[in-house]
């Protein structure tokens, strides 16, 4: 076992060793590659904090609906806590890349079939990229269908073109900036059509907070209307359905043991006592969600900073400066969040795959028009994705936890479904677990929430589903026996 822990770490050193080589040989290829390293190493920290707490969107729904334990939700609760008040900072100072996205009933249902997706594959977007480095196979399988899911979603035509409602080809038909030989899909006009002629909602831009003075109306506005207050009232209604019984219980076993010094059973100290409680039931799962939190805040401002060093906007700007034109889509961007973001790049790396293999991935609205299709080394998101994986697997070595496990049977089955539905539910929804909840909610858009409570009931769904097929499987089974 020694031998084995020695061997664990050696192993993580190396990736550590590959990981700085790879940094160095960009940035002496070219100094705007910096740009690209800042990616890669949000991406280590971000893995490394994933695996360390077993934060997923995934785990957290199935834990509280299946088993009724709120440590991970919890959690994500806290780091969007932290978060918000980060991201009200740096909008404050102008030091913020974040924006708001559409929202409208396109949000809340392909919310509802990512939760389902990310149920049966057992990990979200972000879960299931830190699970690889753990050396899950099914996650591997999950990331395949999310990939492919996406690509195959915003390139489908022919019969699909058909349901496409008459309104939106006219108004894709009215912006006469849009190439038309670019689009060529369903989800083409749902961009062109109906997605770019909603409008966005941040909080501190709307009248209600917007002219309140200085940087008060990101702090209020953003932070603790839109994200702390119902991130808290959240905590409060989970300690209520799944906690509050424990605790009195608890309270009472106490008492009757200690009559010359009770705790009190009711009343609202006693309940924050038991929300306290509760937040401080997994120290290790709620101290990563701070830290997460604070990582994905100073993530925005470097990524600012490199904005400002480099006098871009966007990465695409110092692609096509380095001659990397065909990386880019038509007026010279590609897909560069400027935060922490997954499910696009992985789309673009299953559209690299595709176009490899002979099909056109360049005449269409997503690839072709707004994120590009650069080459994978000189695509920055993704690396940040790879980082992702690497971090984890960093930490898995340290800790002894790496295993690579198979898929097997139903799961192979359930990876490959689960990840298309959240593909397939992540482009209407402009996003995943990530950049449509998380990175949303906290920096103000009331949209993050709609995908949200979308996800959320899928995952509730997925679960009674999975509680279904077991119960049915087991009953199979015995019958056989």
């Amino acid at each position: 076992m020694e031998d084995q822990e020695k061997k664990n770490i050696r192993k993580a050193y190396i990736i550590i060793g590959v990981m700085l080589l790879l940094s160095v040989l960009y940035a002496s290829a070219s100094a705007n590659y910096m740009y690209l390293n800042v990616y890669i190493w949000f991406g280590l920290a971000y893995g490394m904090m994933l695996q360390y707490g077993r934060f997923c969107f995934a785990s957290a729904s199935r834990d509280l609906f299946a088993a009724g334990v709120p440590r991970m939700a919890v959690g994500i609760l806290i780091a969007l806590i932290f978060f918000s008040i980060i991201q009200a900072l740096l909008a404050a100072t102008n030091m913020s890349t974040f924006h708001p996205a559409p929202a409208g009933i396109h949000t809340l249902i392909a919310g509802i079939i990512f939760g389902v997706g990310m149920v049966l594959a057992g990990g979200c977007a972000s879960g299931s990229l830190y699970k690889i480095g753990e050396g899950n196979g099914t996650s591997v399988l999950s990331i395949m269908g999310i990939s492919f899911g996406q690509a195959i979603f915003v390139t489908a035509g022919g019969p699909f073109l058909k349901l496409v409602p008459q309104s939106w080809v006219q108004s894709s038909m009215s912006k006469t900036w849009l190439p038309r030989e670019n689009v060529t899909s369903w989800f083409d006009y749902y961009l062109t059509g109906y997605i770019f002629d909603k409008g966005t909602i941040q909080l501190s831009h709307t009248k209600l907070f917007g002219g309140l003075p200085g940087a008060w109306k990101y702090f209020i506005g953003d932070a603790l209307i839109n994200a702390i207050i119902p991130a808290i009232l959240l905590v409060f209604v989970i300690y209520y359905f799944y906690m509050k019984k424990g605790f009195i219980k608890k309270r009472k076993k106490h008492n009757k043991k200690n009559p010359d010094s009770p705790l009190p059973e009711s009343g609202l100290g006693a309940h924050l006592h038991g929300v306290w409680n509760m937040v401080l039931a997994s120290k290790r799962t709620t101290l990563m969600g701070v830290l997460i939190g604070i990582t994905a805040g100073w993530h925005i401002y470097v990524m600012k900073g490199m904005q400002l060093r480099f006098n871009v906007t966007n990465f695409g700007q110092l692609l096509t400066k380095m001659g990397h034109t065909g990386d880019v889509g038509i007026f010279g961007n590609v897909f560069d969040p400027g935060y922490w973001y997954i499910t696009t790049q992985e789309a673009q790396f299953a559209g690299w795959i595709m176009e490899k293999i002979g099909l056109d991935m360049r005449h269409n609205v997503f690839f072709g028009v707004v994120n590009g299709l650069p080459e994978l080394w000189r695509n920055p998101a993704l690396w940040m994705s790879v980082g992702i994986i690497l971090g984890a697997m960093i930490l898995s070595l340290i800790a002894n936890e790496f295993k690579f496990k198979a898929p097997k049977g139903e799961l192979i089955v359930w990876g490959l479904l689960g990840g298309t539905l959240m593909g397939f539910g992540s482009r209407p929804g402009l996003g995943c677990n990530i950049g449509a909840f998380f990175i949303r909610s906290a920096g103000g858009d009331p949209g993050g929430w709609l995908f949200g409570l979308g996800m959320v009931t899928g995952a509730f769904f997925g679960v009674k589903f999975f509680n279904w097929w077991t119960e049915r499987k087991m009953a199979k089974e015995m019958a056989d026996f």
